[in-house]
């Protein structure tokens, strides 16, 4: 009998500090919120032990929120999952009995000019025909509610089944005398048309414009420059930028050509003569520590595709996220996701199934993330390195911050903080995001 009263109250004591423990992380963590510049309805906070899976701190830990580019850590493990370890981008060249040829595309993000200069080595001084199969994904080269005025941002090109070059041009502006109007020189040939207003100062401060509703094809620039600048510009035609370069190869290589390409489907008439591949270990990295758009996108799909055994499209690879979620046990009925990467505002995410999926992947997705001053943790929270990893989302009005992170009492805790406030500053955001992951470190 004795025994058994010692043992209640150790449960109760137990019990007692625990719950001490949560008053006192809350109130600390309250009073950051208290004393940020951001209203704390607009703010989703689950903070979780990796242990136990315990609930530290919550704060509208269910209220839907758009989770930016923290929606990557979600959507890139399931793809990389059935994709597999080993997969590799290809991109094949074939051969049929009657000397046509047959590219068929891999939608591979990292495929580049001279990797098409190698792969065309192999034909003859003239070539009879070349076709092109690019069924393995869909031909939407944009995600569902990005916006229109990004399409000038190099770092949200369109993507597509022809992917090279990461769907970029890019461009020298040379100075020339002062008060002169600059130089501008392409790398490569695209048809894309420049109104130039950018002249030779005493300083370097410009601004490119592209009014896609009026001419989707002209670039202004304006500003002034006093050393040569180099600028990436997002294609608006993939396919077209693709045969262009396609063209390149085959002038390189000597090779003869009429420079038109037909679609075509591979079939069994054609045997393989050569490809070019790239491993998927540079996707983990690129995604969820640099938070690479044009890469996690076209990684969804070619997923999808996988998943479904055909054509990959965005539809195939939530089938295949919904599929994952229903294996792990997670209840995805609060979320909402209509592309891989969070660019698109019409994503809604509540971070308790953040810290849950967290902690249910914390094995294959904690080695993959960042650690203060790498990738998008560069400037961040530097003297966490170590103790913290996490991937950042940023978009207009809303900032994001999801990861691991060791305190310095030893705990380990799984924490997503979303906050969607189109009345504080980005600097207010970011710094509360800072001081919760300091409190907690300090204190939890």
């Amino acid at each position: 009998m004795n025994k058994f009263f010692a043992a209640l109250v150790l449960f109760f004591s137990i019990m007692t500090t625990n719950s001490c423990f949560a008053q006192d992380i809350s109130k600390d963590l309250n009073t950051v919120i208290s004393n940020s510049n951001v209203r704390k309805g607009c703010i989703s906070i689950s903070i979780k032990s990796l242990n136990d899976k315990k609930v530290i701190y919550e704060l509208n830990q269910t209220v839907p929120m758009p989770p930016a580019s923290t929606q990557k850590i979600v959507t890139t493990l399931p793809a990389i999952k059935t994709l597999g370890e080993d997969y590799n981008f290809e991109t094949k060249l074939y051969k049929d009995k009657a000397g046509n040829y047959l590219i068929v595309l891999g939608a591979d993000p990292y495929l580049k000019t001279n990797d098409l200069k190698q792969l065309t080595k192999k034909m003859p001084a003239e070539v009879k025909a070349i076709y092109i199969d690019d069924s393995i994904i869909d031909k939407q080269e944009w995600g569902e509610g990005w916006q229109w005025d990004d399409d000038i941002n190099p770092l949200m090109p369109k993507f597509s089944a022809y992917n090279i070059d990461r769907n970029t041009i890019k461009i020298f502006m040379e100075p020339t005398i002062k008060e002169a109007s600059v130089n501008i020189i392409f790398e490569k040939d695209y048809p894309i048309s420049f109104i130039n207003q950018v002249i030779t100062g005493d300083s370097t401060s410009y601004k490119i414009e592209k009014k896609s509703y009026e001419a989707p094809d002209i670039v202004t620039l304006t500003g002034t420059i006093n050393k040569t600048v180099t600028i990436l510009i997002p294609v608006n035609s993939p396919k077209k930028y693709f045969k262009l370069r396609l063209t390149d190869a085959l002038i390189d290589n000597q090779k003869s050509n009429s420079g038109v390409f037909y679609n075509k489907k591979l079939t069994k008439e054609y045997s393989l003569i050569d490809k070019v591949s790239h491993n998927i270990s540079q996707a983990k990295t690129d995604i969820l520590k640099n938070s690479d758009n044009y890469v996690s996108e076209t990684l969804f799909k070619l997923a999808g595709g996988k998943y479904k055994h055909s054509t990959g499209t965005f539809e195939a690879g939530k089938e295949m996220f919904n599929d994952y979620c229903k294996r792990m046990n997670l209840d995805d009925s609060q979320i909402h996701i209509v592309d891989a990467s969070g660019v698109s505002k019409n994503n809604l995410m509540v971070s308790d199934f953040m810290t849950d999926f967290l902690i249910l992947n914390r094995e294959e997705l904690e080695p993959m993330m960042a650690t203060s001053g790498e990738g998008t943790m560069a400037d961040r929270l530097l003297y966490l390195k170590g103790n913290l990893k996490a991937k950042t989302g940023t978009l207009a009005n809303v900032s994001t911050i999801t990861g691991y992170i060791a305190t310095q009492n030893g705990h380990k805790y799984a924490f997503s903080i979303m906050i969607n406030d189109a009345k504080s500053k980005k600097h207010d955001k970011k710094l509360l995001e800072d001081n919760l992951i300091k409190t907690l470190y300090l204190k939890g």
